[in-house]
């Protein structure tokens, strides 16, 4: 192994021995090298003012060389924050200007200890750091039976974790608190768990109330208590999209020091909160009350980034922060949010108008870009492949009953018309 991991490996023995145990052993191998190309051309940046012949850009006039017919779009930026490559844990403005936004966003956060958030290639990358990190063949990932599909991939697949699901609702239609609980406590045998929390859920729009959260929190604290050691993993990357009574904040903030055994990690990102999806920027950031583990954590973290796409896009790094620095971001964002608040509430009122009879029952949601219909005596694949031949619409089919509605992406104005649509579908597929 090499000198820099076993001296990070280390340091968390020493600072947080549970954290060391989390680690995979790709997590236990990985380090971020300290002289290599980035070190040395790092310290050739500061001390090397006649010739810089180190990283590998080509320059000009002082400035990152660059073709006209590229800068003249984009002529508003410099250079500099444009073609150089970006650091690998990201820009540092960009990384304290977000870290200050989860702060406002987030008032759980004040005075709680957490790492600077690194720059990821936008979510699925964070949450691959994450599976690089700590999932092994064997490892359980625990998350509810109604998920993203890319979690199988990223630790099923990638990493061989072993997915445990349980039933998101509970007979109450509200979170299934005990669901997880008795997920995590299952896993005591092997002493580890991974737990993802996504909300607003994808696919069904659902966040948990303020009691939901709570119990969310109680269930992994009694597993850590019980001497599991859990990842505990905040997926939000629909944050900020909540439209009810629900929470408001990332449970990363309750997670963050509910005791030794449970890490908490936020995977979160421009990319969906601030409509950016093709910009590709994300956010990873770790809670610890150790500086040291924080240190520990973010160099193994840069070498996961270093060994995989070594550094993420410089412009759109650029983008995002200018945006979030701007004095007009927090009132475009508000109209934003207004549109799709009225969206999602457009789509209730049409459900609860008794119109569909009982045709078109709905999980609750209350969030994010997405609603799922529950639908029985026909399955969603037959809806889904009716409503595209017959009417020109996509929906996504989930299993033999749910099909998902992204009413994210459909003007306010053609929800009645999309719902009777569907309507339509499932009473002609149903005779």
């Amino acid at each position: 192994m090499n000198p820099l991991a076993q001296q990070l490996n280390e340091t968390l023995k020493q600072e947080n021995p549970h954290v060391h145990e989390m680690l995979s052993g790709l997590g236990k191998q990985i380090y971020f090298p300290k002289e290599g190309i980035l070190s040395q051309s790092a310290e050739a940046k500061t001390k090397a003012k006649k010739f810089n012949a180190t990283i590998g850009i080509a320059t000009e006039g002082g400035q990152p060389m660059h073709l006209k017919v590229i800068q003249d779009n984009l002529n508003a930026y410099n250079p500099k924050d444009l073609y150089e490559y970006a650091p690998p844990a990201g820009k540092p403005e960009l990384r304290t200007v977000w870290r200050a936004k989860m702060i406002k966003e987030n008032p759980e956060l004040e005075g709680k200890s957490f790492g600077n958030p690194i720059v990821t290639n936008a979510l699925t990358h964070g949450l691959s750091i994450v599976a690089d990190l700590f999932a092994d063949a064997g490892d359980a990932v625990v998350i509810p039976n109604k998920n993203w599909e890319n979690y199988e991939l990223t630790f099923g697949i990638r990493r061989g974790a072993q997915i445990v699901e349980y039933p998101l609702y509970n007979e109450q239609m509200q979170f299934n608190s005990e669901g997880l609980r008795q997920a995590l406590l299952a896993q005591k045998e092997k002493g580890k768990a991974i737990v993802v929390l996504n909300f607003p859920n994808n696919p069904t729009g659902y966040t948990p109330g303020p009691q939901e959260g709570n119990q969310i929190v109680a269930a992994i604290r009694e597993a850590a208590e019980a001497g599991i050691n859990v990842v505990a993993v905040t997926d939000d990357a629909y944050f900020g999209l909540f439209f009810e009574d629900s929470l408001h904040e990332s449970l990363f903030g309750k997670l963050s020091d509910i005791h030794p055994r449970v890490l908490a990690v936020k995977v979160d990102g421009a990319t969906k909160e601030e409509y950016v999806w093709g910009f590709r920027v994300g956010f990873l950031t770790y809670a610890s009350d150790s500086d040291k583990v924080l240190n520990v954590l973010e160099q193994k973290t840069m070498g996961i980034i270093r060994a995989t796409i070594s550094s993420g896009p410089h412009p759109s790094q650029t983008f995002v922060l200018e945006a979030l620095k701007s004095p007009e971001f927090e009132a475009q964002k508000a109209e934003k949010f207004d549109i799709m608040k009225r969206r999602a509430n457009r789509v209730k009122q049409l459900l609860d108008s008794g119109k569909y009879g009982d045709s078109l029952p709905y999980y609750p949601f209350n969030s994010g870009y997405f609603m799922c219909l529950k639908l029985s005596g026909v399955t969603a694949e037959q809806v889904r492949n009716h409503l595209l031949d017959e009417y020109g619409i996509g929906t996504i089919a989930l299993g033999e009953t749910d099909l998902r509605v992204a009413f994210s992406c459909i003007e306010e104005e053609h929800l009645e018309e999309l719902y009777d649509s569907i309507y339509k579908a499932v009473q002609t597929l149903s005779k």
